[in-house]
């Protein structure tokens, strides 16, 4: 939130519409926060006892420490119109982080059923249930997950919608059991309000439950309510703190019921639960409504309720299938394959979904945080809830191939009016310029945030793709020239020395310098455009200069891997032949033995001709590069093609266990990025040649929710991830989804869309 706006109270309330066949069950309770320090043991006595009153406040304040969830999500939606500022996602078959009111604020850690015969088994639906993902309708954002026991006894299938008017996450789930055993369920609610779990507030209101939080957000103080409700009422009901003994999972473990009820609780990492009457097969619906008080989250949640899931979920459908239906259909590239197809629908929705609902053209880099589960949640932290230039850049190139200018140029619209840099600003460890853009912003932008929410290191790739991007979609008038202006002479007398597009090393890349040349040149095409020449024939001077030098700073001839000559990754100094060094997390290695695919961009951005010789001798290899982990390229069994960043990337999870990058496991290392199958597969269109393997690569590491995840593993099956299938750093990555809607659209056209023409035509590109 941004000043102030959204320092009002807000609430969440679930409802739920219930239809019983067979018999009713005993009330028992939950309320546990799924990922504190608690085992699996159940033990004590079964649901004989008499259950207490609830009432007071625990005594046990106030949990132990939060996280968040896997950067994995199966899941995510939300409302294609702009009257809903409420985002959902799910992973490992259960609600994860929702966001409201704006795409970086979560205010729910995670959100299940607890399932329990009452006297030898208590189960977390997360962990006791195998997961399959499904979409009802391809062209709207909607998932239905359906969790069976391990065990066979039972099934949990619950479809996810919002109500397109109000801002309430509402769910339908049909709980069966399997094997004529009676059960009690419990709805677990883990809320982290206002962004952290360390400072929340519960308490039953009578009718439900109810949470709020307040911190400290893009220079407002800022409280966020939640409230969950049932439509049957709970029959029992309990808050409490996150690993003590008031924590209903906790309980329901300890005496397979709840011993233990409590009406509200002090500040602290807070657990609610409520226990849902269910007998052999029953379907409910849950509404979880957002406002500004409780009393306005009562009254979306139960608007929603009464308009009936039916209603919601058919208005939910037809807002997506009409976003859909606005722009182009599928190209034949990918129509054909089902999987392919759905990857590109869903790419199209993820895109949408990912734009803010109040600050327009603001489009977060994920709904996630990566490895959340091992990072703290106890307060706000950035994940990827925030908005990269480049990344935004790419995602509004992949929306204009398929047809949605609108949004393309409110992305460019938002880089220019509200992260542009107009004064020096205070980032994370650095101070940007005038005419600089942070290395990302909240989705308010540059105003209100702190220096921490800015990051450290500008990045002159991102201040060039924001011109290139203003170009692209006609974004040239006086105003936006003047910002133009002052962004160009800063890259002009600023670069090209930067630190690069993986955010971790300073000097002069193929990447970085391509982006610059491709920005100072259309910058020159704006200056043009309005009566400036002078300025144009500067810094078109400059992109010149500096595109006939890259070789000379940046083409190696004494690289250790194949002939010997090609482009590196990055070099420090302007001598590519030379003994300097990059140094990684396992030691330092020469900068002519460390390469990427960034080179690539010389042909994409115009600068080359697609068969330009340097270019084309460095592909092998590049390709062929390797380090203690794998080579650069690996191809799967099936022949899917991928490609890591670079050697000694450590960006990833340790191979021997399994753990993500914040938990600095033993052999660390980054995995396969699909989004660069795609950078690929354009370098082969350019070139006349078939990209099909490219984009089937990229359709192939979805997940189950067709998502595109940042990295997927890159060696023989383990017990936690499978060659080629995501790991737990973030899907969707939004970067990823446009990229992909990029090629299928490109290999219909027969060429790559985005390449700027004014630098093609300049460069012969």
């Amino acid at each position: 939130m941004v000043g102030g706006k959204w320092g009002r109270a807000a609430a969440v309330v679930a409802v739920v519409g219930i239809s019983v066949a067979g018999q009713g069950i005993a009330p028992a309770e939950v309320g546990a926060k799924p990922g504190s320090a608690v085992d699996g043991r159940a033990g004590g006595s079964g649901q004989g006892a008499a259950r207490p009153a609830a009432g007071g406040t625990p005594g046990d304040c106030c949990g132990g420490p939060s996280s968040w969830t896997t950067g994995d999500k199966s899941a995510l939606g939300t409302a294609a119109g702009t009257a809903s500022p409420l985002w959902f996602t799910v992973a490992k078959g259960v609600t994860s982080e929702v966001f409201y009111p704006r795409a970086d604020v979560a205010n729910m850690q995670d959100m299940q059923y607890v399932v329990t015969d009452g006297k030898s088994f208590v189960d977390l639906e997360r962990d006791a249930t195998d997961h399959v993902v499904s979409m009802p309708d391809e062209k709207a954002l909607e998932y239905t997950i359906t969790n069976t026991a391990k065990n066979g006894r039972y099934r949990i299938t619950t479809t996810y919608v919002t109500d397109a008017g109000r801002p309430t996450l509402v769910t339908r789930t049909r709980f069966q059991s399997l094997d004529g055993g009676q059960y009690q369920v419990y709805l677990l609610a883990n809320p982290s309000m206002a962004g952290g779990a360390a400072n929340d507030l519960a308490a039953w209101d009578g009718t439900g439950l109810t949470a709020s939080g307040t911190e400290d957000l893009f220079g407002a103080k800022t409280t966020v309510a939640s409230a969950l409700r049932a439509s049957t009422g709970f029959v029992a009901h309990d808050n409490g703190y996150s690993g003590a003994a008031s924590d209903c999972l906790v309980d329901l473990r300890a005496h397979q019921r709840i011993a233990n009820q409590f009406d509200s609780t002090n500040s602290g990492n807070v657990v609610q639960c409520g226990q849902i009457p269910v007998g052999q097969d029953t379907t409910f619906s849950v509404a979880l409504g957002y406002g500004s008080d409780a009393h306005g989250a009562a009254a979306a949640a139960d608007g929603s309720l009464a308009s009936g899931f039916d209603n919601l979920e058919q208005a939910y459908r037809r807002g997506w299938e009409e976003y859909v239906g606005s722009l182009k259909a599928a190209p034949g590239s990918v129509a054909g394959d089902e999987r392919q197809r759905r990857a590109y629908y869903v790419a199209l929705m993820a895109l949408h979904a990912a734009e803010d609902k109040t600050h327009r053209g603001a489009s977060v880099a994920g709904l996630a945080t990566p490895w959340g589960d091992v990072v703290n949640g106890d307060t706000l932290g950035d994940g990827y809830h925030r908005v990269w230039g480049r990344d935004l850049y790419q995602q509004a190139t992949g929306l204009l191939a398929a047809g949605d200018a609108a949004q393309a140029k409110r992305m460019a619209q938002f880089l220019w009016s509200s992260q542009w840099i107009s004064a020096p600003t205070q980032g994370d460890g650095t101070t940007y310029p005038a005419g600089a853009f942070p290395r990302y912003s909240p989705v308010s932008g540059v105003q209100g945030a702190t220096p921490q929410q800015l990051g450290c290191c500008e990045q002159l790739d991102q201040d060039s793709d924001a011109i290139v991007l203003a170009w692209t979609t006609g974004l040239t008038d006086a105003a936006t020239y003047a910002r133009v202006k002052v962004t160009a002479e800063h890259i002009r007398t600023s670069g090209p020395a930067t630190t690069e597009r993986w955010e971790e090393q300073y000097g002069r890349s193929p990447s970085s310098i391509a982006a610059e040349v491709a920005g100072l040149v259309t910058a020159g095409a704006i200056a043009r455009a309005n009566g400036d020449a002078a300025a144009a024939q500067q810094w078109e001077s400059t992109a010149d200069s500096w595109r006939a030098q890259l070789d000379g700073w940046t083409r190696t001839t004494s690289g250790y891997w194949g002939g010997h000559t090609y482009y590196e990754r990055l070099d420090k100094g302007t001598d590519p032949n030379d003994t300097g060094q990059i140094c990684f997390d396992e030691g330092c290695f020469y900068e002519h033995d460390v390469v990427d695919f960034g080179f690539l961009d010389l042909v994409r951005l115009g600068l080359r001709a697609p068969a330009d010789p340097a270019v084309a001798e460095s592909v092998a290899p590049t390709a062929a590069a390797r380090d203690g982990n794998a080579p650069m390229q690996v191809t799967t069994p099936n022949g899917d093609i991928y490609f890591h960043r670079y050697p000694h990337d450590n960006y990833g999870e340790s191979t021997t266990a399994c753990t993500g990058w914040p938990a600095n496991g033993p052999q660390r290392f980054g995995r396969l990025w699909p989004v660069l199958s795609g950078e690929r597969g354009e370098y082969e269109l350019a070139n006349g040649r078939s990209a099909a393997v490219y984009l089937k690569s990229m359709a192939d590491a979805a997940n189950d929710g067709y998502f595109i995840p940042e990295q997927v593993w890159d060696r023989a099956d383990v017990a936690c991830f499978g060659l080629g299938r995501p790991t737990g750093s973030a899907a969707p990555l939004m970067w990823a989804e446009g990229q992909y809607l990029r090629l299928a659209q490109n290999m219909a056209a027969g060429k790559n869309l985005e390449t700027p023409e004014v630098v093609r035509q300049r460069y012969g590109g």
